[in-house]
């Protein structure tokens, strides 16, 4: 008599090869455990804890031995930047990098009913640049006051003045962030898919290997490919600027000068990641490896270069990790020339790192691409 067949047996077998078939599969563990683990890890550092940070600078000569500056460098929320140079704080101050500059001013103590408490007045000179930081850190600062007097006095006397100063500079809007870090991000994704899947291709239909048979100089053969990626995404550049510009008042700061610069950039940029894409279509086994390989490239810089949010909302450790990436150096550039007025030469340290990642990818294209 025959032994019934077990469909128990073969859902678990059947299991078993499926379940061991994804365990093997690189892109499976990457996309539904490290990426996820990524996005957890990086939003889970912003800000040290999800606590807004507001950051101030001193006023020369501002008195710190009172009991006023010691309760507020106490606060979690307050984060005080020195400087060194006064121009520098100024520039950062116009540019919205400090919500503002505080001064701490002591008068003649008050009178005896108050126990001779000294009064304090708590002077923040900020810019329209930083005029919404401001509004939400006022009235921390007004509760910082209020348990400083309680404390002190034992009642809520007030012997703690604060006012503020603020001055009108060139509207920051959120377009001007916003813009330079998605030309980046379409240059990232669409540069990298399109030149790794186009020589991969060639290579496994063997066009490159009858080009390379041809009396075509190699060179001319990459870089008419090349060439035709980077005019193509020049357009997509030119789009984004001009949309942005007169459609969403995007600032050029200095006009036609500026747009030339920003398209400059982004020529150096392309140029870095067509030398990426070519590594990555020289090293994979099959097409399907191709995506993958990509976004393990281009994850870090989506999350980390300020694409969507400034790198400052991380821990300064991080903040150090991320100034290693090239888009982290292309998105500042592009803000400092764009904004803030700066030309290529002001920028001279963020293109000085594109470039120095441009000549390392070079070499590495130079050791490992196949023309089959």
């Amino acid at each position: 008599m025959s032994k019934a067949y077990s469909q128990s047996k073969a859902l678990g077998a059947i299991t078993k090869a499926s379940f061991l078939a994804n365990l093997k599969n690189p892109q499976s563990l990457v996309f539904s455990l490290v990426f996820p683990l990524v996005f957890v890890f990086i939003f889970g550092a912003f800000g040290g804890g999800g606590l807004t940070k507001f950051k101030l600078a001193l006023a020369p000569n501002c008195d710190t031995a009172n009991v006023l500056f010691q309760a507020l460098n106490k606060q979690p929320f307050i984060s005080f930047q020195r400087y060194a140079d006064t121009a520098l704080m100024r520039s950062d101050l116009e540019k919205g990098k400090l919500v503002g500059v505080i001064d701490i001013g002591q008068q003649p103590a008050l009178d005896d009913t108050i126990g001779g408490i000294p009064r304090f007045t708590l002077n923040i000179k900020s810019t329209s640049a930083s005029a919404a930081e401001l509004s939400q850190l006022k009235p921390l600062l007004e509760n910082v006051d209020n348990s400083l007097e309680k404390k002190l006095s034992g009642n809520t006397a007030q012997f703690v003045t604060i006012t503020t100063e603020i001055y009108n500079v060139r509207e920051y809007k959120q377009i001007d962030f916003v813009l330079p870090g998605q030309i980046g991000f379409s240059l990232l994704f669409s540069t990298l898919f399109g030149i790794a899947f186009t020589f991969y291709n060639l290579r496994e239909q063997l066009v490159l290997k009858r080009f390379y048979a041809t009396p075509v100089n190699r060179l001319n053969i990459l870089l008419g490919i090349g060439f035709s990626r980077i005019f193509f995404q020049l357009i997509n550049v030119l789009v984004l600027i001009t949309v942005g510009h007169f459609f969403l008042g995007f600032t050029l700061a200095h006009g036609f000068i500026t747009f030339f610069e920003m398209v400059s950039l982004s020529i150096l940029l392309l140029m870095l990641l067509m030398g990426v894409g070519l590594i990555i279509s020289s090293v994979v086994k099959n097409d399907t490896m191709i995506p993958l390989v990509i976004n393990i490239f281009s994850l870090p810089q989506m999350l980390l270069s300020g694409t969507f949010f400034s790198i400052s909302v991380f821990p300064q450790w991080l903040q150090t990790c991320c100034k290693i990436l090239p888009l982290t150096h292309f998105n500042l550039a592009m803000r400092k020339i764009s904004f803030e007025g700066a030309n290529i030469i002001d920028s001279w340290q963020n293109i000085g790192v594109l470039a120095l990642w441009t000549v390392g990818i070079y070499i590495i294209v130079l050791r490992v691409f196949k023309w089959e």
